[in-house]
């Protein structure tokens, strides 16, 4: 298993500690990461979120085994309407995304923003490529998946499990207005 890692903000007024080791590191392409991307790089300060191919970097985590040390009551949820099932969070401070949390889930994908680049887990597979104009762009380094695979689930399944099939509840109530 990993070592723990710290990870902040850009100011370092939120801090997070991860334990373990990661279930993938994904490079998401669906529509809604890039309209997210584009809007939270807008903000005063936002960080760029794209890669130089248009995808948003993750790195998934089960919730349990991501901590926050210090600046919870600074998060803040953005959502793209307000039907999304999906919630991006914010670090208010400095417009910092921290993670993206689907509805009743029981991971967080923390964006790559969060790692320098020489610490950033090893990219493992791009993902939802149906949805760019010309997925044939993109390099062949590492699995382009139109979709999920079913490979995806079922480490997310192996999470679950391991997890006692638990999805432990995130209260930030506070919204971010972008």
């Amino acid at each position: 298993m990993r070592p723990k890692i710290q990870l902040q903000c850009a100011c370092g007024q939120v801090r997070l500690e991860t334990t373990g080791d990661p279930i993938t590191s994904a490079e998401c392409h669906c529509a809604s990461c890039l309209a997210s991307a584009i809007r939270l790089q807008a903000l005063p300060n936002g960080p760029r979120l794209q890669e130089p191919n248009g995808g948003t970097r993750f790195v998934l985590y089960r919730k349990d085994r991501v901590r926050f040390l210090e600046g919870w009551g600074l998060l803040k949820l953005f959502r793209l309407s307000k039907d999304a099932k999906t919630r991006r969070v914010i670090a208010s401070c400095c417009n910092t995304p921290v993670f993206l949390e689907f509805e009743n889930g029981h991971w967080l994908s923390l964006y790559g923003c969060l790692w320098t680049p020489e610490t950033l887990p090893r990219l493992e597979l791009r993902t939802m490529t149906s949805d760019l104009p010309d997925p044939s762009v993109l390099p062949d380094d590492v699995p382009n998946m139109r979709r999920q695979s079913g490979w995806f689930f079922v480490k997310l399944l192996g999470a679950w499990i391991a997890m006692g099939f638990r999805a432990p509840k995130l209260a930030i109530l506070e919204e971010l207005r972008a």
